[in-house]
Parts: C-alpha cells; structure tokens; sequence
C-alpha cells in the first residue's frame, strides 16, 4: 500500500510508522519502502518496521530497479508499504505515477484537525482527480478526540475504506529540523514514540487490508566485480549518516571490503585503496570535526597518493577549508578542497541531478542549507530533470570527486564504482 496525502506535512512519515509497528505487533512481516531521495523518514520507518528501509523512485533509481526490489520483498514479506513524497499527485513521475506503474492501492493521509465533513469532500477529490489510480483508503491525522475520528469516518463516500486514525500528541511527535526529521539514532526514546504511535493507531485502526499485489520479476542492471579485493573506507556516524543501504549492498555485490569509521569519534582512516565520505550533519559537529588534524592530514595523504576518494554534500563541507554554522562563527575543516561554506536558514539547492561523468552518468539528488564559495571550477555541472533549483558542480583534483550531489549507485554501477577503482 502506497502512503501518500495531499501536501507535504500531513503526517505520512507519522502513519506509515504507525502502521509498521502495529502491524508487525500482529505478527506479520513488514517491509517499507520511501519514495523518492529521502534519508531521514527511512531511518525512524526502518525502526519502526525492524528492516531497512530502500528507495523507490521512478527516475532516479529507474524502473527495473524499483520492481526488482518490490518483487524480492515481496517474497518475504506479508505487507509491504511504500511511503509517497510531498503530495499525491505532485512532481514527475509523483507518488501517484509510481501506485499507477506498480499497481498499488494509495491511502491518503489527511491533517483532520481543523476540519468535520470537508474531510470526505477532499479525499472524494484525491479518489477522483485521475482515472486509474485506485485510492483505497484514508487515515485521518492528528485528530481532537474519538468523536472528531467518528466525524471523519462517517464523512467519506461507501467506496472509501476508513483505515484508521492518530491523535495530537507530544508523546507522538517525529522531531525535525533544517533537513527534516531528526535522525532516529540520535532519539533516545524513539522507541518510545513508535510504540506510542501503535499503540494511538490500534484505537481506531481498520482490520481489513487492501487486496494483495502481484509483482512479475525484474532484473536491475548487472553489477561488475570492480572492486574485487579492494577495501573502501566509509565515514559513518551522526556527521556522516545520509548512506542508501542499495549503495552499500552495491559495493559489496562488487567485491569490496567495507571498512567503516567514525570522524566524530576520533577514529584514524582505516588502511583502504578508496574513501567515501557520504552526506549527513556536519555542521551540528563543527568543533568536534575541526579537531582531527590526524584524519584531516590522512586524507590529504590519501589523496596526493593518487587513490579514490568520493565526498558527497556533508562529505564535501568536511573536506573545505572552512564551515560555519548559522551564527557565522567558522571552523576549520581538512582543507583538501579550497573554499568555504556557511550553513544558512534557506535552502540553497533542492531537487533530482543528473550528472555526465567521465566514469558514465549517474543520477541522484540534492538538498542542503549551505552556501559555499569553493576556489575551482567544476568538470562537470549537474541537471535538474523538473529544472528546479540546485544544479550541482562537481569537483575533481586527481582522484579526488567532490559534490553536494548524494549518488543513488545503482543507477549506474559501473559509473559508480569507478568513481572507487583504484
């Protein structure tokens, strides 16, 4: 069942969870899935649903891919959801593109908490506004009381299933910030908030689920064996976490050792032959990152040696000379890269790329705060496929290949573990 609502905001990522975590209190298998290029909401669902979560996304991650992944979970699992991105039917290809291509039944997520009987007047809309699209059901969020949920319920036409309800509360509150949600390792209670979130979905919940979906075999492209013993270092930690796992399983489908270490905690750069430096939170640990002058000087060696090194976003704000935060206040970073960056209050670059590189292309996406003046000029300028804001530059110096592009690998393997042959 595809996820979505009307507009961004309306509490997908919260019902999604919900479900996740109820369901698999009944004993079933949960897999989700996220629409679209989103690290955040994977990290609380995959909590919630106890595996990880992946990416489906028509464009970015291409079609064979997506079905390869529906068709393989499907085969151990007992409910699949899949959680829509901003509105229903918005963007190309939209959630609703993807439920049509796939044929999954939709369920609209509507805020209920200003309104009574318009509630049925909009999701009759969202069910009719195009042929094809088979809307299931609706879920109402963040309502006032069980009579309010009851006014909802009663609000919708007889060909709309009423699936369930969550209430306004603290206790079940995803908290955000500049990126979206705050990462779900970095909430002590998260647990916590998902079991409240079932335990809130389980009053009102609907029993029934929508009819099964049967997905035919796809091959995504085939991986090489690039990288048949050779060993990539990978920074993970809170600095560090904006990591797809397709990425990760790519790497180790061609043959690579992960070695995996932590900036934030002082760990030196492992013995690898390449290092990837992924996306995440850099500038909420400016002082700690400005501090490892020991890794800082390993990765200048790293690089003069003439090996791999991909910096993505975060990845790449670590490698400049400087970053400040919002008070303007800057701190030294690795200085492999000249220029500087400070993180600001409005989004700087949003939205798909698409990048011609001497490796191949590669498709993924950006979003970030920063606004960086970085001292060389770009091989390469990325596109945007909806000509939206944020069309990237790529950096290069010797092996070294630096974006605020987050790369979804499969999109490309081979171009992808190039940027990481030796």
């Amino acid at each position: 069942m595809l996820v979505s609502a009307p507009a961004s905001g309306q509490g997908k990522t919260s019902v999604t969870a919900a479900l996740a975590r109820w369901h698999r209190r009944q004993g079933r298998r949960v897999r989700v899935f996220k629409t679209g290029p989103d690290f955040l909401d994977p990290m609380v669902l995959e909590r919630a649903s106890g595996a990880p979560v992946q990416q489906l996304d028509l464009w970015m991650c291409g079609e064979d891919d997506v079905r390869a992944r529906l068709h393989a979970a499907a085969g151990e699992a007992d409910l699949i959801l899949v959680e829509g991105v901003m509105g229903l039917f918005d963007g190309e290809p939209s959630s609703a593109d993807l439920a049509q291509r796939l044929g999954l039944p939709a369920l609209a997520v509507i805020d209920g908490s200003a309104m009574a009987q318009t509630f049925g007047a909009l999701a009759t809309g969202l069910a009719r506004y195009r042929d094809g699209l088979a809307l299931y059901g609706v879920a109402a969020n963040r309502v006032g009381s069980d009579y309010h949920a009851g006014l909802l319920e009663k609000s919708l036409p007889d060909d709309l299933q009423w699936l369930g309800a969550l209430p306004r509360g603290d206790a079940m509150k995803l908290p955000e910030r500049h990126l979206g949600l705050v990462a779900a390792g970095e909430l002590e209670d998260i647990d916590a908030r998902l079991d409240a979130l079932a335990d809130a979905w389980g009053r009102h919940a609907a029993t029934g689920l929508p009819p099964p979906v049967a997905f035919a075999p796809a091959e995504p492209l085939p991986v090489p064996q690039l990288l048949a013993g050779k060993r990539v270092a990978i920074a993970r930690d809170a600095a560090f976490c904006f990591i797809y796992p397709a990425n990760i399983a790519l790497l180790r489908a061609a043959g690579a050792e992960l070695a995996w270490f932590s900036p934030l905690a002082g760990d030196a750069l492992p013995a690898c032959d390449a290092v990837w430096l992924p996306g995440g939170y850099p500038e909420l640990h400016l002082q700690t990152l400005s501090q490892q002058s020991s890794l800082h000087a390993a990765l200048r060696a790293h690089r003069d040696a003439g090996k791999p090194l991909l910096a993505e976003c975060g990845g790449l704000l670590y490698l400049l000379d400087s970053l400040a935060g919002r008070d303007g206040a800057a701190s030294p970073m690795a200085g492999l890269l000249r220029g500087h960056a400070t993180l600001q209050a409005r989004l700087a670059g949003l939205g798909m790329q698409q990048v011609e590189l001497p490796e191949g292309v590669l498709r993924g996406h950006t979003f970030h705060h920063v606004r960086a003046e970085i001292e060389a000029e770009p091989i390469a300028l990325a596109s945007n496929p909806n000509r939206g804001p944020g069309n990237e530059g790529i950096y290069r110096d010797r092996r070294l290949t630096a974006s605020f592009v987050h790369f979804y690998f499969p999109s490309n393997p081979e171009a992808a573990l190039r940027l990481l042959l030796p």
